[in-house]
């Protein structure tokens, strides 16, 4: 259910992906040949990548499912309201915590934070801003919400804490390069077989 919902996603954004991706890139490019600044190829991947997650981020959390309920601000009130392992909590218990995931770490990444707090505070402030903002596009305000997200982002951040004690040698930047260029041409090997561009056997992963 979750890579569907991923490749729903894919299926609306990839048009603004593509150009947003494309100006960005040009112009990062450009930036580093002119002032002839060392090019790290998992860097720039990373910083696409957070940009195709803003991206992915925005299209969801105002265009996907507007609802048209009230808003809550009991705390655990939806979180114990769906039966665990059913298709609404995977959708709105596990999918709250999966959202916020890729913040944990993006946030962490960029800050460089040592400790906790300051990811923390801006995983809240980044998540009490969405859903004052559904407040007023016609869904809701829920509480639960910013707590599963708060979680989410704080898996990220272990996430990022774990990557950054590795040893040295896994985090030479030519060694980061290669495993950079392997996942995506791994993540494009996967989408030309999803869209059944071309024909591989990897009917267990998709």
């Amino acid at each position: 259910m979750i890579k569907d919902a991923v490749m729903d996603i894919f299926d609306y954004i990839w048009p603004m992906i593509v150009i947003v991706v494309t100006i960005i890139s040009s112009i990062r490019i450009a930036h580093i040949i002119k002032n002839h600044k060392k090019f790290k190829i998992y860097e720039e991947l990373i910083n696409l990548s957070f940009i195709i997650y803003i991206l992915s981020l925005f299209y969801l959390v105002t265009f996907q499912d507007v609802n048209y309920g009230t808003s809550n601000f009991t705390l655990f009130k939806e979180i114990f309201r769906y039966e665990f392992g059913s298709r609404l909590f995977i959708k709105n218990v596990l999918g709250n915590i999966l959202l916020f995931i890729p913040l944990g770490f993006f946030i962490s990444f960029y800050t460089k934070s040592k400790k906790i707090f300051c990811p923390l505070i801006l995983i809240i402030l980044s998540s009490l801003t969405i859903e004052f903002t559904q407040g007023k596009i016609g869904r809701v305000f829920d509480v639960d919400d910013i707590i599963l997200n708060g979680i989410g982002g704080l898996i990220g951040y272990l996430f990022y804490k774990f990557w950054n004690h590795l040893s040295k040698f896994t985090k030479k930047t030519w060694f980061l390069n290669i495993i950079s260029i392997i996942m995506v041409l791994a993540f494009i090997l996967y989408l030309l077989c999803v869209y059944g561009i071309i024909d591989v056997k990897m009917g267990w992963l998709i």
